[in-house]
């Protein structure tokens, strides 16, 4: 008996899908189009297990499409700038283009290598200038509609990398690559207006309900949308014509200004400005806080500091009230408007605060099963629902009722107004660095801001820079930065800031519609392809990269380039790939590679010393947990990896690699190309078997054929809802079925044409993950066409439906016997054959039943 040879079929079925250009993709009006895209790559050097399980998700969803008619766009590219290459350039003295370029080739290989049907026509790398240009071109109209503007903006700074950071690469007051710690800076900096969108960002969620629901969860949460007040407290002794002469405060919670301790302002507040001028001391702790990160989760994190400046801030209900002002490292200036008053009893940030600094705790909401008389605070803020207490008249009010009395009372006395105010900030997308997608503006000391003109564009970044010397190397370039201005004609300079990487991937999904196209995109083909039907990726890209592509996609709406809103009509997140950890006697981690199986316990490959295994985590190069798809691929074949990588576990949930489960898989493809084997051997008119069975298949026959056809149906509404490995578990079922069919069963002229078809539905079931072995045992059972372009099999709804039912037959609550009756039997017939049976004679002991309920097809009640 032969056995499977991947190491000649993959090459062979690879090649041949190449020669016929099998997953090209055109506009094909006749059928329905259907597009497909997993987030694409950063070419890092080589691919890992997490993209195995992404680009084989999204695979077999391609397959399955095409297999149903869809005219099918499964596109690859690369997210190619980002400060990776960079680094690599300073440690290894190659140019980030050389080092991402190779990158790529080598990785594009290794993806070919995976049997993808993709279409390589289209692939695209953000890193040239064919791509760029049209990003470069997009912004300038974005400027021109008032969607693009410059400022001075307080960044996140890593000293190390000589980079702004955005606030979610701030890991534990850290650059998230670097490790450096992250500084405070006031730098000019371009920003996207995605604040122009708030509203529909927010209200457009509910329209995505082929999106996981914690996703549009966080992106809602992200928005932020607050209902609220701006308060308004004077500044005692400060008269109307100081620079700062009150303090305008946003906040959600105004029903507990009863409960108000002290107010806070930012460090970078214009008032911490101007006081620190005269405070030496407050410039100081200023500095101190400048040098933290900006993001919400390090301030949360951070100790709580102030600065109490001596300023009291009057109440605007209470006449004589006085509040400290503070500044406080917690308050970001980007946030409302930079300052706060602390309730401390019910806002844990400010519980902390007031503890610290002895100020007074007085809650103004009191839970109602509690007495307000002895109701105290003191290490817990008290956040839920309750009743105002303490608060004059608001006193008794529930909170929704007390927030919208103390706004009427707000406005009236013109010390505040009720506003909606949302967390989402403007998009920052400057970065000091050279491996980026320069941006097309040029400074003029005459003519300020001056855009590249559009017939120069691409700004190509120069090929001739150095590393030498810490910061951007455009700044320190002696000659690309110096320009004559478009305008005037006067010696003027070049932005030498570059893009956010998080700019190329906000629209790459356009591009991949006409990616050869001179504009930076063709509207009939955007028209025809988009919106995304699947889009997959990591839940780790839930809200920067689906947030930033939307509100892109809005932006480019505005510029006639698409005609819908939403780019992604369907998402789905996967799980990561997890593998256990191991350490040597020393506690140094071990891969996978390095550790053996000897007798009952693992042990060093190198030393045969005793191993610790540690937990399942996350594989990554830190902890070596890291298995190579490559060596899997050489060693099992690219059919193994993907059957696998689907079957362990639901696609959403994180999955376990282990060898054990490898191996299994390798036996599961041996196993069917030997059923096939089999049966040829045994049945040679198998192969020219083609058509449907038809007359009297006997009993045997039709059996077998309703367990084909229920795979069928289980396998293909399991794809479609991503339940990839239930579909598997039937193909095992059916597989274990076909294998049990006894020598000499179903071997006259209907049987053959019944186990043909079993085997012809077998081999197409599992095409899209096992897509060579499919192709390999489709020839050898003599079809003419390929499996990539056969059509999936339909299961009959008359062989899906049992002819007979099992129904349970209970006497007073209790079964008594299990019947298999003809479906849909007659109620008087199914409720004969019940009393008939000898247990539920027993248990009537000679009675007459009261009555028999007969709920059809499922159980028979008999009470006595």
């Amino acid at each position: 008996m032969s056995r499977y040879n991947f190491q000649e079929t993959e090459p062979k079925w690879q090649a041949v899908w190449a020669d016929r250009q099998s997953f090209a993709a055109g506009s094909d009006k006749s059928k329905p189009k259907y597009y497909v895209l997993e987030m694409f790559p950063y070419p890092s050097g080589r691919i890992h297990m997490g993209h195995v399980r992404n680009y084989t998700m999204g695979d077999v969803v391609a397959r399955y499409k095409r297999a149903r008619g869809f005219n099918v766009l499964h596109p690859m590219g690369w997210d190619a700038f980002g400060l990776p290459a960079e680094n690599a350039a300073i440690k290894q003295g190659v140019h980030p283009a050389k080092w991402t370029y190779e990158n790529i080739a080598t990785m594009r290989e290794q993806l070919k290598g995976m049997g993808l049907s993709l279409d390589w026509e289209r692939e695209i790398a953000t890193c040239h200038p064919d791509y760029y240009r049209h990003e470069q071109r997009m912004f300038l109209e974005f400027l021109k509609s008032g969607l693009v503007y410059r400022k001075e903006s307080w960044v996140n700074w890593d000293p190390e990398d000589n980079t702004v950071l955005a606030n979610e690469q701030v890991i534990d007051g850290r650059g998230w690559r670097s490790g450096a710690l992250v500084e405070k800076r006031k730098l000019a900096q371009w920003f996207f207006k995605i604040t122009e969108f708030s509203d529909q960002l927010l209200s457009a969620l509910e329209t995505l309900d082929r999106w996981p629901a914690k996703v549009r969860i966080m992106q809602e949460n992200w928005i932020g949308k607050s209902q609220g007040a701006r308060v308004f407290f004077d500044l005692k002794g400060r008269s109307e014509s100081a620079t700062n002469p009150r303090l305008e405060v946003f906040t959600t919670r105004p029903d507990t200004l009863f409960g108000a301790a002290f107010c806070a302002i930012s460090p970078n507040h214009p008032l911490a400005t101007e006081l620190a001028a005269k405070d030496p001391k407050l410039a100081e702790f200023i500095a101190e806080c400048n040098r933290m990160g900006t993001s919400e989760a390090t301030l949360e994190a951070a100790e709580k500091q102030g600065y109490d400046t001596g300023l009291k801030a009057l109440h605007p209900f209470v006449p004589g009230w006085e509040l400290p002002v503070h500044v406080a490292n917690f308050v970001l200036m980007e946030y409302g408007t930079g300052a706060i008053f602390g309730c401390p009893a019910h806002d844990q940030r400010d519980l902390d605060f007031a503890n610290k600094y002895k100020l007074p705790v007085k809650p103004v909401v009191c839970p109602r099963d509690e007495d307000p008389a002895s109701f105290k605070i003191t290490d817990t803020a008290f956040t839920d629902d309750g009743v105002i207490v303490n608060s004059d008249f608001l006193n008794g009010l529930d909170v929704p009722a007390a927030k919208a009395a103390a706004v009427k009372r707000l406005e009236e006395l013109s010390a505040g107004q009720g506003t909606t105010v949302y967390r989402l900030r403007d998009w920052g997308v400057s970065r000091q660095r050279y491996w980026g997608c320069p941006i097309p503006i040029i400074h003029c000391d005459a003519c300020g801001i001056v855009p590249v003109p559009a017939s120069e564009l691409p700004v190509k970044l120069p090929e001739d820079v150095t590393f030498d010397k810490p910061g951007n190397p455009l700044e320190h370039h002696p000659t690309w930065k110096h320009v004559n201005c478009p305008s005037c004609g006067k010696a003027a300079r070049r932005e030498t800031d570059t893009f956010d990487t998080f700019i190329e991937s906000s629209w790459y999904f356009a591009r991949f519609c006409s990616p050869r196209s001179d504009q930076p995109m063709d509207r009939a083909e955007v028209d025809y392809w988009l919106p995304v039907d699947q889009y997959i990726g990591g839940i780790e890209h839930a809200v920067l990269h689906l947030l930033y592509s939307r509100f892109f996609n809005r932006a480019m709406k505005g510029e006639g380039y698409v005609g819908i809103d939403e780019p992604f009509a369907g998402l789905f997140t996967q799980g990561m790939v997890c593998h256990e950890t191991y350490k040597d006697v020393a506690g140094g981690w071990l891969s996978p590679q390095d550790v053996k199986r000897d007798g009952g316990q693992l042990v060093s490959v190198k030393d045969g010393a005793a191993v610790t295994v540690g937990r399942s985590e996350k594989m990554s190069k830190s902890k070596k947990n890291v298995v190579d798809p490559s060596n899997i691929i050489e060693t099992y074949g690219a059919d193994t990896a993907r059957w696998f990588i689907i079957s362990d576990s639901p696609p959403e949930r994180d999955m376990e690699w282990t060898e054990a489960g490898v191996e299994g898989a390798w036996r599961f493809s041996q196993r069917v190309w030997r059923l096939v084997d089999t049966w040829l051997a045994a049945l040679p008119a198998l192969a020219r078997q083609a058509a449907a069975p038809s007359g009297d298949i006997g009993k045997d026959g039709l059996a077998l054929r309703r367990i084909v056809h229920k795979t069928v149906a289980g396998v293909t509404d399991d794809i479609e809802k991503f339940r990839f490995n239930r579909a598997v578990a039937r193909i095992y079922e059916l597989t274990n079925a076909l294998w049990e069919i006894k020598e000499g069963n179903l071997a006259d002229a209907a049987g053959l044409a019944v186990r043909a078809e079993a085997l012809r539905v077998l081999v197409l079931l599992i095409g899209p993950a096992m897509p060579h072995i499919a192709e390999e045992l489709w020839q050898r059972l003599g079809q003419g066409n390929l499996v990539a372009d056969a059509a999936w099999p339909e299961a009959d709804p008359a062989l899906i439906i049992d002819d007979t039912v099992t129904m349970a037959v209970q006497v007073n609550g209790k079964l008594r016997a299990t019947l298999e009756l003809p479906r849909d039997l007659d109620k008087v017939e199914a409720e004969k054959r019940a009393l008939a049976d000898a247990g539920v004679q027993r248990a009537l002991e000679g009675k007459a039943p009261k009555k028999v309920i007969v709920v059809p097809n499922r159980v028979i009640n008999v009470v006595i």
